[in-house]
């Protein structure tokens, strides 16, 4: 990071070189008178003259920029103290660090020293680290006011070298890389996008949505939002991690070991792409890496929890037990409920999850982890798909965000909501849904559940507005990543004060106030809870019946979200 820095400076200095002087302050002095002294004598006095013209130009300069270079010392002063502090961490490692610039350094100067860089390990400060973050990033826009705009925040398109694991048409799978050499933390992230099970709905699926079967137009960079942000406003905790992000490309929820033939039109091959991308990033410094987070979206979260014990088995087995590997499942908690409303397994959306998985892991080859496929019977490991029976089984530790009114669930269940007032019979199977799904998770150590009718949060770029009992997303997985480092180091419980099992008690959609702004499908505006609620046929005086509460009371409990 101090390196892209220096390089942005370079750059800044470059073109504050180039700009016009200051403006004058004063009229130019006017031409000395000529000296009647002998020429002999002159000398003192012009020695006397052109000390006073420095000094009066010293003073000009001070009077028109010198506040600008006083400023960016004092910064420069700060920022040297926040990164000694940083880098003095535990065990005196940072005292090692500076000890390096030995003589040799010093006899280089001012110039080099200023050029020398040093690896950072963010990972040493604890607490309040979002904070000391934005001071350091400030601090370094104030120095090199350009520094921002040189950073590198695009993550770069790598295809497998290994050009026998592909997508489904056989094009080669990859991954989006932006490294970040300062830091031992790496967040590979899974993308989702459902599934296919057949032939049929595989070719509607390549028609309609090619670029999760293909990587034949996939672009060189993407910017990465949310947890994947470079940026600690929008990510505050890991905007300096090394960053992947692996396109879904296998439509079998990252499971699948089956490659293209002859008999086999699609290639399916998720849990073995993730296999060759661990291998290659060891070559690009995941070898060095102190923790891996494995997240994913949807499908992404769902394969999550199928690959992350096969990841830290891997890099077990390949000689790299220190790295500690956790999982984030996002969206991807499903559960094998019946459907509101029974329907032929016609197409993705129609088919009941349990159908579709089961059809789905005899056509991709799928594989699950052993330890949870020895729970079931054979031919029954189509269960490990679903969040609440293979968290028991796993040994990595895994975080697990889920709303607990998935719009993906409820499209599964064939719950519809089309901006028509809902039937009482859907009105009732959605709170069955929530409280279902809320007793699913209370045995789950790390959670983050709200009560809220979406789908997907942690690559969005307000994931850190939504709360759950006044904790945010970034906060909690904080908390989380400080009690794992906690316990790694002395055996701690979870810190005080710091919550990681939040999970919204309030039964009805969108009863937290925090939740996503939704809007009128017809008409496109804004509406609050009430609004929403009404729309979708919520009866105020019949519920507040059955809670025994006046409407009023009601109504002001869920304005506040209670």
């Amino acid at each position: 990071m101090l390196a892209a820095w220096e390089r942005a400076a370079g750059s800044c200095a470059g073109s504050r070189a180039a700009e016009p002087p200051p403006p004058a302050l004063s009229s130019p002095p006017s031409p000395p008178a000529a000296d009647p002294r002998p020429r002999g004598r002159r000398g003192g006095a012009r020695r006397s003259a052109g000390g006073a013209a420095r000094r009066r130009g010293l003073a000009a300069a001070a009077a028109s920029g010198g506040w600008r270079r006083a400023a960016m010392g004092t910064a420069a002063v700060h920022l040297l103290l926040l990164l000694g502090l940083l880098h003095a961490g535990p065990g005196g490692e940072g005292r090692k660090g500076w000890r390096r610039r030995g003589p040799a350094a010093r006899e280089r100067g001012e110039a080099a020293a200023a050029a020398e860089s040093f690896p950072l390990d963010f990972t040493a400060v604890e607490g309040n680290m979002d904070s000391f973050m934005a001071q350091v990033k400030s601090l370094a826009q104030s120095l090199y006011p350009c520094s921002a705009q040189a950073l590198p925040h695009d993550l770069r398109l790598h295809l497998l070298h290994n050009a026998s694991v592909t997508c489904n048409d056989g094009s080669p799978a990859g991954y989006y890389l932006k490294e970040s050499k300062g830091s031992r933390r790496w967040l590979l992230f899974l993308e989702g996008g459902w599934y296919c099970f057949n032939r049929e709905n595989c070719d509607t699926r390549y028609d309609t949505m090619r670029r999760l079967m293909s990587s034949r137009e996939w672009p060189a960079t993407r910017v990465g939002t949310g947890i994947l942000s470079s940026q600690p406003e929008e990510n505050p905790h890991w905007w300096n991690a090394n960053m992947v992000f692996i396109p879904y490309c296998s439509s079998d929820v990252w499971s699948g070991a089956s490659s293209k033939s002859e008999k086999n039109e699609y290639a399916f091959m998720g849990a073995l792409i993730i296999q060759e991308v661990i291998k290659e990033l060891v070559g690009k410094g995941l070898s060095t890496a102190k923790v891996l987070l494995l997240a994913g979206s949807s499908a992404g979260g769902t394969g999550v929890l199928l690959n992350v014990d096969r990841v830290a088995e891997q890099l077990e087995e390949m000689g790299y037990q220190g790295i500690q590997v956790r999982g984030l499942a996002d969206s991807g908690w499903f559960l094998d409920n019946k459907q509101y409303r029974r329907t032929d397994c016609i197409d993705t959306i129609t088919c009941a999850p349990t159908e579709a998985i089961r059809r789905g892991i005899r056509y991709w080859n799928g594989i699950v982890p052993e330890r949870c496929k020895l729970q079931f019977k054979e031919g029954e490991e189509w269960n490990c798909f679903f969040g609440y029976k293979i968290y028991p089984t796993l040994r990595c530790p895994v975080f697990v965000v889920q709303w607990l009114f998935d719009e993906a669930q409820l499209t599964v269940d064939n719950v519809h909501l089309t901006g028509q007032p809902v039937q009482e019979g859907q009105w009732l199977y959605i709170q069955n849904l929530g409280r279902e799904l809320r007793n699913t998770l209370k045995d789950v150590t790390a959670s983050f559940a709200p009560a809220c009718l979406s789908h997907e949060i942690i690559t969005r770029n307000h994931w850190t507005d939504i709360q759950v009992k006044g904790t945010s997303l970034p906060r909690a997985l904080h908390c989380w990543d400080r009690s794992l480092h906690e316990s790694n180091k002395n055996g701690k419980a979870p810190l005080k004060g710091c919550p990681i099992h939040l999970i919204d008690s309030c039964p009805w959609p969108h009863c937290n106030p925090s939740c996503p702004t939704i809007r009128d499908q017809f008409t496109g505006q804004e509406m609050n809870v009430i609004q929403f609620l009404m729309h979708m046929g919520f009866d105020v005086q019949k519920m507040a019946q059955q809670q025994g509460l006046e409407p009023s009371k009601l109504l002001g409990m869920l304005s506040s979200g209670n």
